[in-house]
């Protein structure tokens, strides 16, 4: 699987929005089309906490690459784990999930390998407290939710119980705010009447968090309002402190400044403070002779070209430029530009010389049932009709129609009957 040949070829890693995007935009384009990724399916990550809390299954959020690009008869997907690039023979080096490793030859790479959950030095916490960025990550928290409250409703104390009935979530962007909100509203509503010895309403959520307000990336008034919805959920949200230790049997936090310590017997701990760079990325740099910044991502030029390497664009998470935040409109965006791009040179054999501009269409997060926050430039919405503008937003990006249908059912349902039916869960890894 080499390039050169005599037709070029593109290489994709990455099979997520800006990947997925990318390989979109090569249709009927006389290359050869590569896209890499670990897993088989494309997952649409906004709604990863749902699929955690019981809203959705994971079929409602993931697509088949292969069902996608079905009708793209110049792109293969291979699965494997991009871990090395040799730019002088244009190949990159990828691993298979049997361990057994595999060259592909390019002549263009695209790279939009994403971020995954920073520990910040600890990567010991991850055994106790899971993060949320990938598919087996969702399945892995909803086991652990749902087994916390079965575990609760067999011992036979108050004192037993409280522990399993706490639940602590580190970090207070999007993703820490809206799974802190659906553990709450899973336990008030969707649980309510299913147990016999527990309340599930007892159940205790902590959002810890070392910033001065939830949702920092959002204004100070949708975080005002954010806040208020927490706080009408029983959300306890503690500002100003880090998790400073994790075990089994719960966290260890710490008040900035006057260096407080608080210990909080919980079973169930969740991680979403902070993202950093996949290990490929230093693999790139390393092979590209540039820098790393800014967790771990990779500095780029204005039309997305890692610097003096024309052959080689970063898109996404993983790209640093002009402070664009990782969100997936930016990487839709990325990818779109990037797909373009190549076409036109592919094509025409010019480099375009249009820059990449991000045109900013918002940001949103999900509170509670009837309650989100959306932000557009100067528009800033909450409560009911954020929720309305979320839910229309995330339909709207969906990956398949069959998805889109399906997670507007399964909303429909709980909307009508305030239960959750996915809860199933899959055997512990360990």
């Amino acid at each position: 699987m080499t390039g050169s040949g005599p037709r070029p070829r593109v290489v994709i890693v990455g099979g997520g929005f800006g990947g997925l995007r990318v390989a979109r935009q090569l249709r009927g384009v006389p290359a050869d089309v590569v896209l890499l990724d670990r897993r088989p399916d494309h997952v649409f990550q906004p709604l990863l906490y749902q699929c955690a809390t019981g809203l959705l299954s994971e079929g409602e959020i993931s697509s088949p690459l292969r069902h996608l690009l079905r009708r793209q008869r110049n792109v293969d997907v291979v699965l494997g784990e991009a871990t090395d690039v040799d730019l002088g023979r244009g190949v990159v080096v990828a691993t298979r999930f049997d361990g057994s490793r595999f060259e592909l030859g390019f002549d263009h790479l695209v790279v939009a390998a994403g971020m995954r959950q920073a520990y910040h030095g600890h990567d010991e916490y991850v055994r106790w407290a899971p993060g949320m960025k990938t598919l087996d990550d969702a399945l892995e928290i909803r086991r652990r939710i749902v087994s916390a409250f079965e575990m609760a409703e067999s011992l036979p104390t108050a004192e037993e119980r409280r522990p399993w009935l706490t639940f602590v979530v580190a970090g207070a962007g999007p993703t820490g705010v809206e799974l802190a909100g659906q553990i709450r509203e899973l336990a008030t509503r969707a649980l309510e009447r299913e147990f016999r010895t527990v309340d599930p309403a007892e159940a205790r959520v902590l959002l810890v968090h070392g910033g001065d307000r939830v949702l920092p990336s959002f204004a100070p008034t949708l975080s005002r309002a954010a806040r208020r919805a927490l706080d009408g959920l029983g959300v306890e949200t503690h500002l100003g402190v880090h998790v400073t230790a994790v075990d089994e049997h719960g966290v260890e936090t710490t008040t900035k400044g006057d260096a407080v310590t608080a210990r909080y017997d919980a079973r169930t701990v969740l991680w979403t403070a902070g993202v950093e760079a996949v290990p490929f990325a230093q693999a790139l740099a390393s092979a590209c002779g540039v820098e790393q910044v800014a967790g771990g991502r990779i500095a780029v030029t204005p039309d997305l070209r890692v610097p003096a390497h024309p052959r080689v664009r970063v898109i996404g998470d993983l790209m640093a430029l002009d402070e664009l935040p990782g969100v997936a409109e930016v990487a839709m965006q990325s990818g779109r530009y990037v797909g373009r791009s190549l076409r036109e040179e592919i094509v025409t054999g010019l480099a375009p010389r249009r820059p990449f501009r991000y045109r900013d269409l918002g940001t949103a997060a999900y509170i509670s049932r009837g309650n989100a926050i959306v932000q557009a430039g100067p528009v800033r919405v909450s409560g009911r009709l954020g929720w309305v503008s979320w839910g229309a937003v995330h339909i709207a990006f969906l990956a398949g129609y069959r998805n889109r249908i399906a997670t507007l059912a399964s909303w429909s349902a709980t909307l009508a009957s305030g239960s959750r039916r996915e809860r199933a869960v899959v055997a512990s890894p360990d």
